[in-house]
């Protein structure tokens, strides 16, 4: 069952689904001390914070078993993710009224961009763990974005910072050529398949 994306099928065409978790990033793996760790939630909203690495933790907690699919192809199902709903950080930072997308940063200077209504599905969170055991650095620890309806790049590794924008601002792979969107069914791999549509579909969304 896919109850993440209802009436279309489980693996999107063009995927090949795994048993394994691949290791795709760019660059290096930066070095991330939980003692010294810190998440800056700014922008557009109402109580912006800087949250430590207990502070993240004190929140309130959410377990969400989801799919995952990279744009290189490879689709992993029924991956139990534990974290923060990202609805739950909204909460606590209240988005202003104009606010519509998020800029997501990290610490290795990588950022990448999301319609902000698509962050306040049930199913997106600030990953710390993976399948009960801490999520590794190689996979995006010690915290990670998860948002399972869009390509894998939309779900940074390394998180530190989580910007909400009035307007919309393209990422790192979206500035060099990748899907401004990225809906894996619709195969939005390419920014030149855009049509031109996605921010004027994403602009009525609002944090509700």
């Amino acid at each position: 069952m896919n109850r993440h994306s209802p009436g279309k099928p489980r693996l999107p065409a063009g995927q090949t689904l795994t048993t394994k978790w691949p290791v795709l990033h760019y660059g290096e793996i930066p070095k991330v001390a939980l003692p010294t760790f810190r998440l800056l939630v700014s922008g557009a909203v109402a109580k912006p914070v800087t949250w430590t690495w207990a502070e993240l933790q004190a929140l309130p907690q959410s377990r969400v078993r989801s799919d995952f699919h990279c744009v290189t192809t490879w689709s992993t199902y029924d991956n139990d993710w534990d974290g923060v709903l990202f609805r739950d950080v909204a909460a606590a930072v209240q988005p202003l009224p104009g606010a519509r997308h998020v800029l997501m940063h990290s610490f290795d200077g990588y950022t990448t961009n999301v319609p902000l209504r698509t962050l306040m599905d049930d199913d997106v969170l600030l990953v710390w763990a993976w399948k009960g055991a801490p999520l590794t650095a190689e996979h995006g620890g010690p915290l990670r974005m998860v948002v399972p309806k869009l390509y894998a790049w939309k779900s940074a590794k390394w998180l530190s910072g989580i910007e909400f924008l009035t307007g919309d601002h393209r990422g790192f792979w979206e500035e060099r050529g990748y899907h401004n969107r990225a809906d894996p069914w619709l195969e939005e791999r390419y920014s030149h398949q855009e049509s031109g549509r996605e921010s004027e579909d994403d602009a009525d969304g609002n944090a509700g």
